[in-house]
């Protein structure tokens, strides 16, 4: 078990560099296509995808899960998951040709009707990836997931940014939808051997499995994407361009950097489920390194967004300011909950997170309607983040109970990297002319380039000097700092004997 746990760490390591590097071509292009673009380019794309969205979460049945947690998984069961997988991409491609007058009219947009026959295509194409990558995650080989990700990553940029440049259209990230779901397909076959047979053989197994994982999908993108609807539908495509560029800037702790964590310690979490005591420990190591990091990402994302929409998105995107403040703040509390999901699905019980997501949902859109009409996108922001803080306490409640775990435990994870992060928030307020509104271009590059080091300096040290006065007890500092040693050493020549 302390091999899966070195697995363990060395995937979620693979999978953040991953992020990171992805996150960083993924900022450099909106910057490119905020400028080259305007808001409502991107409002339309969010309409399209909402829509998209909603009828492919029919057919994340997660059968890429069922094959991970079943350590008896044999062809028929891939064989049968890619079969779906291509029914699915043709059902949901026809659905869409289907839809695409009666969203346009929702939306009360003619141009959505071309796009979303372009993305019915893109729907399509996605269904034939080659299902044998799952295997780089079940058998936690994370460095060629990490090769296989990138690879469409960089297709859709190659594709965008220059069309954008040409067209300076809506146009361009369709296009680069397309390439990016094109590559990817064709890529799951050149970086893995197994060729998939059309099979229905088992179908029951995987089914079986599936029906709670399909409900949890879709009540993750009713969370995720109901203020697409609303904001679309009440408040028109500006509006959820800001919305939608604000979330992807806010919700990075999240996207970037838990995401691809849970992705790289699921895989362990299953194969820990019958030691209970030992995913406790592993879980609550996790997510003390998801705390050390997100907390800090997050505060300064809502600190510094005013110096840094206008500065890297341009003036047109001012308004988008306060909605990612916002917004920073619920993707810190959701990003710190989201390794709960994994535990759950680990130890076969899904329909925990299926209960916690209909509560979510049955807070949240009540909020989002009410709210969107009064404030437009900032209002939608706001009800984000009271369902966010209304549902810390049970979401705790429902994994101490389930897990048998104290609560003193989670907060002994916790509270060093919380308390960090205030000072964080402290010393950079306090910067000399830090908070005098929206200073020269020149100035902003400044006062943000210092508020990041200094915010990064005052957390680290913040964040040593709590460990070392708690007399270093384990925790996520002590397996940070024994991972950067441990990687130091390695790098180290050796030396040359007399």
């Amino acid at each position: 078990m302390e091999m899966i746990g070195q697995k363990m760490v060395r995937g979620a390591i693979w999978m953040v560099l991953f992020k990171f590097i992805d996150r960083g071509l993924g900022l450099i292009s909106t910057m490119i296509l905020a400028r080259l673009l305007v808001p409502e380019d991107f409002g339309l794309i969010a309409m399209a995808m909402s829509l998209v969205a909603i009828l492919e979460v029919f057919g994340a049945f997660g059968f890429d899960m069922a094959l991970i947690t079943n350590p008896a998984a044999e062809r028929r069961h891939y064989d049968t998951a890619w079969t779906f997988n291509v029914l699915f991409g043709l059902v949901c491609g026809l659905a869409l040709l289907a839809l695409a007058l009666p969203a346009a009219g929702f939306f009360h947009e003619t141009r959505l009707v071309p796009i979303v026959v372009v993305l019915a295509a893109a729907s399509l194409v996605q269904g034939f990836e080659n299902i044998g990558v799952v295997a780089f995650r079940k058998e936690l080989r994370f460095d060629k997931e990490f090769r296989f990700l990138l690879g469409k990553r960089f297709a859709g940029l190659a594709v965008s940014i220059p069309l954008a440049l040409v067209w300076q259209s809506y146009w361009a990230l369709v296009a680069g939808i397309l390439a990016g779901r094109i590559t990817n397909v064709l890529l799951s076959y050149y970086v893995h051997p197994y060729r998939p047979r059309w099979s229905l053989a088992a179908r029951g197994e995987l089914l079986h499995f599936s029906k709670w994982l399909l409900l949890n999908n879709l009540l993750v993108f009713g969370r995720e994407r109901s203020g697409d609807f609303a904001i679309g539908r009440l408040a028109g495509p500006r509006s959820l361009g800001l919305y939608s560029v604000g979330y992807e800037l806010s919700y990075l702790p999240a996207t970037e950097l838990v995401a691809p964590i849970n992705r790289a310690v699921f895989p362990a979490y299953a194969q820990m489920a019958a030691q209970l005591d030992l995913l406790k420990e592993h879980f609550l190591r996790v997510l003390g390194v998801i705390a050390v990091m997100v907390l800090p990402a997050g505060a300064g994302i809502a600190l510094t967004a005013h110096l840094f929409v206008p500065l890297l998105l341009g003036p047109k995107w001012l308004d988008a300011v306060l909605i990612i403040q916002i917004l920073a703040l619920s993707g810190t509390l959701g990003a710190l909950q989201t390794n709960f999901g994994a535990v759950y699905l680990a130890i076969g019980r899904p329909r925990i997170t299926t209960e916690m997501m209909t509560l979510n949902l049955l807070i949240l859109i009540p909020l989002l309607i009410v709210l969107t009409r009064a404030q437009g996108p900032v209002g939608a922001a706001w009800s984000v983040l009271v369902t966010s803080l209304l549902m810390v306490g049970a979401n705790v409640w429902r994994l101490v109970t389930t897990l048998d775990l104290h609560v003193t435990r989670l907060i002994a994870g916790l509270h060093r990297p919380l308390v960090a992060a205030l000072i964080m928030a402290a010393t950079i307020v306090s910067l000399p002319g830090f908070d005098t509104g929206m200073p020269a271009t020149g100035s902003r590059a400044l006062l943000l380039l210092g508020a990041v080091v200094t915010g990064a300096i005052t957390y680290i040290a913040a964040l040593l000097g709590l460990w070392i006065l708690e007399n270093r007890p384990a925790g996520a500092e002590r397996d940070l700092l024994d991972r950067i040693l441990t990687r130091a050493s390695a790098a180290r020549p050796p030396t040359r004997q007399p």
